[in-house]
Parts: C-alpha cells; sequence; structure tokens
C-alpha cells in the first residue's frame, strides 16, 4: 500500500516539513523538504496565519495521506514551548480542514527509531538519515532535515496508534 507521509516539526520562527512516498515500511523515497519561515517583526496571529497558508498550500500541492508531527516535550524556556504550542495548533487544525491524519511522535521516539539510540545527537539522526534516503548530501536546514526524520519515523513505525487530526 502506498503511503505520501508529511512530516512536520513545528515551530513559530520556523517550521520544517518533508515528504516522502513509501510504498511499504522499509522504503522511502524522498519528494520534498523545506522550511516555512515567520518574520519575527510579525505579531503572533501575522506569523500562525502565514504558517496556516502555508502549510494548508503543502498539503494541496502534496497530497499527503498523513501527518506526522513532533510531539511537544519537555521546554526549558516556556516562552519557546508556548510558540511551539500554538504552531501545532495550527499544524493540527490544517490536517483536520484537509482530513488527513495524524500520528505524533517524540524527538526522542524519532532518534529511536532511525538509530536505535533514543539520546542520539543531531548529527547521528542527520546521517542516518542520508543513508536510509541514499543522499550523498544532509538535508539542510535542520528543521527541514527533522521533518523528514519524522516521515521516516513514522514510516518505520506505523503500526503505533494515530491521534485524530
Amino acid at each position: 500500500m502506498h503511503k505520501r507521509i508529511l512530516g512536520i516539526d513545528p515551530g513559530t520562527a520556523t517550521v520544517g516539513y518533508g515528504i516522502l512516498d513509501c510504498p511499504d515500511k522499509d522504503t522511502y523515497s524522498y519528494v520534498a523538504a523545506g522550511i516555512i519561515s515567520t518574520p519575527p517583526t510579525l505579531p503572533a496571529g501575522a506569523r500562525l496565519k502565514m504558517i496556516r497558508e502555508d502549510l494548508l498550500s503543502i498539503i494541496a500541492r502534496y497530497k499527503p495521506d498523513i501527518m506526522a508531527v513532533e510531539a511537544i516535550f519537555f521546554f526549558k524556556n516556556a516562552k519557546t514551548v508556548i510558540g511551539v504550542a500554538q504552531a501545532r495548533g495550527v499544524i493540527l487544525e490544517c490536517a483536520a480542514s484537509a482530513d488527513v491524519p495524524v500520528a505524533e511522535y517524540t524527538p526522542m521516539q524519532v532518534k529511536l527509531t532511525l538509530t536505535g539510540y533514543g539520546r542520539a545527537d543531531k548529527k547521528e539522526v542527520q546521517y542516518k538519515l542520508s543513508e536510509l534516503l541514499g543522499h550523498e548530501n544532509i538535508i539542510k536546514p535542520d528543521d527541514a532535515a527533522d521533518a523528514v526524520a519524522l516521515a521516516v519515523c513514522h514510516a518505520r513505525a506505523s503500526t503505533l496508534p494515530l491521534t485524530s487530526a
């Protein structure tokens, strides 16, 4: 069964996205990756609106079967977690509006699924991601690579339960 997975690494300033086609659990075909950037000079509402509009456009263009989104985990900075939570809310609303189911994974789950080690550093994850996709170069920027890693995580761990969008 063919699946197109849209991985999303949420943030307010930058939202990473990565798209993979996965005909089966161990076959990945890179489609696209990139970021949605919002200017820090805009008010929060305008930034969230930009994220929504750009993400809905990405969903319409690539028509994913499922969205894999990074789950919120512990943040040292409360201001950071609030912005990420707001962006995640918009992202989840976009998925619901487009009738795209959502799977959520913590950074530790992604690291464990890709490298076998839940505390792997970013370089280890990026190296393994390049190896799995057959890429000579590491996907840049980091937010886009993180989103592709979420998509691979879902492809490899798709027996995990979904949350409703």
